[in-house]
């Protein structure tokens, strides 16, 4: 499920509250890091958990309808296309999908306001009406359906983000790529006509040709190296930009700057420098200042350059 993208991340970030706090062992390093990818997949569960709870939103407020006192013609005899779609079918009659959400306790139930101003935002949407009024039924036209509602709906929402930062700390940030998860199943769900659980790592789905090392070992393999030997690299920095105090330096580009330092070191045989470059630099423009790119490209090639790799 994580790509190393995400992964690099997330070790990123762990490696963040690292040097927040030295007093942090490896070992606690790596307890971090795996609860965060843990995370990261509880958020795909709770995402995927929004189809059979959107559907019951919608089934309820026709039911509703349905039983008003003079209900009009369209209240008596509703459109029922999207209250029976396939996809919250499936998802409410698998048992291994529904075991995961008892046991991750993963519940929709008590966000019953955000539920019905979701429904209200995408019943008014021309691609919901269109669905609507399309005839016939099938699998892949629901799926591209909730396909629609993630892409266009989710992201970007205050009220979802309140609800995702208050049940957990790890989910800042997750939620764009926990929606691409769930377009990815949605579309295995289609072809394969079942969901199943995604492994945790990318590595271990096979797609392809198995990956030379598994993205677990590479992950924590990157963050042990990065947190036994962030004071070496920190004096590397240091001794890069001497006319600096070492106090300005901004600790996330010394971050990023250490894991691509571990990377090399611990995978370089199998990792081009300019991939892991290239990475880090793209992390910076997120998570640091508006000139940390050029800064970690400019370090970061040059310390590889000088200690660990001749960079063609």
């Amino acid at each position: 499920m994580l790509n190393r993208r995400i992964l690099r991340i997330k070790a990123f970030k762990t490696l963040y509250s690292f040097a927040e706090n030295p007093a942090m062992t490896i070992k606690e390093a790596g307890k971090q890091l795996e609860t965060s990818c843990e995370a990261a997949r509880d958020l795909y569960l709770m995402m995927m958990a929004l189809i059979p709870a959107l559907t019951a939103e919608a089934f309820s407020r026709i039911d509703a309808a349905r039983k008003k006192f003079n209900p009009t013609e369209q209240e008596k005899f509703p459109n029922l296309k999207f209250v029976s779609n396939a996809p919250a079918a499936m998802l409410g009659a698998d048992p291994d999908f529904q075991k995961f959400l008892s046991k991750k306790k993963i519940s929709w139930e008590q966000y019953d306001v955000f539920l019905r101003q979701l429904y209200e935002n995408v019943r008014e949407t021309d691609y919901f009406k269109e669905y609507l009024e399309t005839p016939g039924h099938s699998f892949k036209e629901d799926a591209d359906l909730f396909v629609k509602i993630f892409e266009r709906e989710l992201v970007d929402d205050p009220a979802l983000e309140e609800i995702l930062e208050d049940l957990s700390i790890y989910w800042n940030d997750d939620l764009a790529y926990s929606l691409t998860c769930c377009c990815r199943s949605l579309a295995q769900m289609t072809t394969e006509g079942r969901w199943s659980f995604p492994p945790l790592y990318m590595s271990d789905m096979n797609t392809g040709a198995p990956a030379k090392v598994s993205d677990s070992k590479f992950v924590h393999g990157i963050l042990e190296a990065a947190v036994a030997g962030f004071p070496r690299y920190s004096q590397m920095v240091s001794e890069c930009v001497p006319q600096w105090d070492k106090d300005r330096l901004f600790v996330t580009d010394v971050c990023l700057i250490a894991l691509g330092l571990a990377e090399q070191e611990k995978f370089g045989s199998d990792i081009d420098p300019r991939v892991t470059i290239n990475e880090y630099v793209e992390i910076s423009k997120y998570y640091s200042t508006r000139k940390s790119s050029s800064f970690v490209n400019s370090l970061l090639d040059k310390l590889l350059k000088e200690n660990i790799i001749n960079i063609k």
